[in-house]
């Protein structure tokens, strides 16, 4: 007789509040050698504050796992609804909020 390996299975509980989820349009990242902070900010138009809503902190492994699984299914959607449109232009307001550089 041959012998199964098989992973052990991850449960995953996702709250209702949770899974409502929270509208955002802006990401801010920035980065130490320990550690990536993503914070994700909705921003009102006409209105000159805005509110992180999600500070997510991961791994620079992590970090790569999610650029990369990001990435596939930006090419899996784009595969089916096709080319997803961006403005090239920088946005129209400062983005280092009086903080360390970072990237959108």
């Amino acid at each position: 007789m041959e012998e199964q390996h098989t992973e052990p299975q991850l449960n995953i509980e996702l709250t209702e509040d949770v899974a409502e989820g929270t509208f955002v349009n802006l990401a801010i990242i920035t980065h130490s050698n320990a550690e990536f902070v993503v914070d994700f900010i909705r921003v009102m138009p006409g209105l000159p504050k805005a509110k992180v809503k999600s500070r997510i902190i991961m791994t620079p492994e992590h970090a790569k796992q999610f650029l990369r699984a990001l990435g596939d299914n930006v090419e899996k959607f784009e595969s089916i609804n096709g080319r997803i449109k961006t403005r090239n232009e920088p946005p129209g307001f400062p983005m280092n909020f009086g903080g360390p550089p970072a990237q959108a």
